[in-house]
């Protein structure tokens, strides 16, 4: 049967786009990606022209029919999301379960992860950390799940939109004052910074912007430090 191939690609330096992943996009029938403008930047970076299909979360199901179909004629299939590793707060696995039940191969190409980044720059003690990715933009919502969260005594991951995550952190300062964050921005770009501390001192520092800018990812000890 046909292969179709997940693909980490970079979550900013483009650089990080692995040899192997290189190399499967230039040999692969068709790729399909969650946005084509912006994997058509990638792929001309590297001198890569390929069919691309688009497949976003919006339209997952349909354009995992066609991906489908597409390997049932025997063509090999590579999935790109915007940024990082597909199905971690991104589209991807609906197609990858579809192509299965199709009884395909599906055969990842690991690469960047914002989570995998943040948590091994992090310094965080915890052995065990729960990947959460975005909550619900509702406060009432966004509050009752971090209570949730931080119950459990495990670390977690978030990540964050510039528009609320002041909002996060006050959340944060206020349900678990004691632990221990890392919150990275712009992670592998120009501007990247990481900011450790606990949940008050960091939103301090990032209100003292005139605003905010990039994507956040953040680290929540399970500890309770004083």
């Amino acid at each position: 049967m046909a292969v179709l191939y997940i693909i980490g690609t970079p979550i900013g330096n483009l650089g990080d786009l692995s040899r192997r992943a290189e190399e499967t996009l230039k040999t692969v029938d068709l790729i399909a990606c969650e946005d084509t403008r912006r994997t058509l930047k990638l792929l001309s970076h590297f001198g890569i022209q390929k069919p691309l299909i688009s497949c976003r979360a919006a339209n997952e199901r349909a354009a995992a029919g066609k991906i489908v179909a597409a390997l049932n004629e025997g063509k090999t299939v590579a999935y790109a999301s915007d940024a990082g590793t597909p199905g971690l707060s991104d589209p991807g696995s609906v197609t990858a379960a579809c192509a299965c039940e199709a009884g395909h191969t599906v055969i990842p190409i690991p690469g960047p992860s914002a989570f995998a980044a943040l948590v091994s720059a992090s310094g965080g003690p915890d052995k065990t950390v729960v990947f959460e990715g975005f909550l619900s933009p509702k406060p009432g919502r966004r509050r009752a799940r971090l209570g949730e969260l931080l119950n459990t005594g495990w670390a977690f991951v978030l990540y964050e939109s510039p528009f609320r995550v002041l909002k996060l952190l006050e959340d944060l300062a206020d349900l678990g004052s004691e632990r221990y964050m890392c919150v990275g921005r712009e992670m592998t770009k120009v501007h990247e910074e990481y900011i450790r501390g606990f949940p008050a001192e960091i939103r301090a520092f990032f209100a003292q912007k005139e605003r905010q800018m990039g994507e956040f990812a953040l680290y929540v000890s399970g500890h309770k430090h004083k």
